[in-house]
């Protein structure tokens, strides 16, 4: 497969050249089961911060018109969702790095490898989503500002940042939900969720906590580290209570329900990203669950 296909707009006749990332190819790394696609991958000495790379900021934007307009690509015609309506789907989520930085995306902005953007067959662009990976419950918000992948197994192409965060990079794919968030979410400001939290204080010891009957609360601010998402309210209740006596003094360990249907378990809150991330390998340790930045 070709990284940039000529694609067809079915209402206008022309011919636009996208620069699309087919990180799904089958075989990826050689025949090796990666998600890129051959001579792609991760820069040779990437930027020592990625972890604090802050996801994208949702806000309201004018649609791009021409990747917004019907296409085809090998045969298959897709039509872009310009309303407003939600979007929510389980599947495969692979990633494209450095072969493409630097090169236009659909919509004619440079793909920054570092950024925090996406690929989707028909999403509007831009648009925003948050990607939550399943085997490990990170979640990321990302922008979407291309066309991409065109294998029926993918659901979206994540940039190198991205892919990073979710802990995706060694395996080139992964399980994820993409769940886009709505303009209506963004000017309401609801976006970063507005139902509660449940939470306990981290004990002195590492004594097991009972999260039977946890308070529930408003959402709280701040910077945490996310150990985990689930749909489970009991699996999240099971690693709060592991996580519990693996908090520094003084944090909580939360479960999060402002997303309807994802439980994400929370530590914090820190008073910068720094300080958050000097926590998270001491937690990765205790509990075997790396950590990542969580701001909503």
């Amino acid at each position: 497969m070709m990284a940039a296909r000529l694609i067809r707009i079915a209402n206008t006749g022309l011919i636009l050249a996208l620069a699309l990332v087919l990180a799904a190819c089958s075989g990826g790394r050689g025949g090796r089961g990666g998600g890129y696609y051959m001579d792609d991958g991760p820069p040779r000495n990437p930027p020592s911060n990625l972890d604090s790379v802050p996801d994208a900021v949702p806000r309201i934007e004018p649609l791009a018109s021409g990747p917004n307009r019907p296409y085809t690509v090998m045969g298959k015609r897709y039509v872009p969702d310009t309303s407003e309506r939600p979007y929510r789907r389980r599947g495969m989520a692979s990633w494209y790095g450095k072969k493409f930085h630097g090169n236009p995306t659909s919509n004619g902005e440079r793909y920054d490898m570092y950024a925090m953007t996406a690929a989707h067959t028909t999403l509007p662009i831009p648009s925003y989503v948050r990607v939550t990976r399943i085997s490990n419950g990170r979640s990321v918000i990302v922008r979407v500002n291309d066309r991409g992948p065109f294998l029926h197994s993918r659901v979206i192409d994540l940039s190198y940042a991205a892919a990073h965060k979710l802990g995706m990079v060694g395996p080139g794919s992964a399980e994820v939900l993409v769940e886009r968030i709505t303009p209506d979410e963004i000017r309401a400001g609801t976006w970063d969720g507005s139902g509660g939290t449940f939470s306990v204080q981290a004990p002195p010891s590492a004594t097991p906590v009972s999260m039977q009957s946890i308070p529930a609360s408003t959402g709280s601010g701040g910077i945490f580290l996310q150990i985990g998402a689930f749909r489970d309210l009991n699996n999240a209740r099971a690693l709060a209570s592991r996580a519990a006596g693996s908090a520094p003094p003084g944090k909580t360990v939360e479960i999060d329900q402002r997303t309807p249907g994802i439980y994400r378990v929370r530590i914090g809150p820190f008073e910068s990203r720094d300080s958050a991330l000097r926590e998270a390998s001491p937690i990765h340790r205790s509990i075997g669950v790396m950590p990542s930045i969580s701001t909503l």
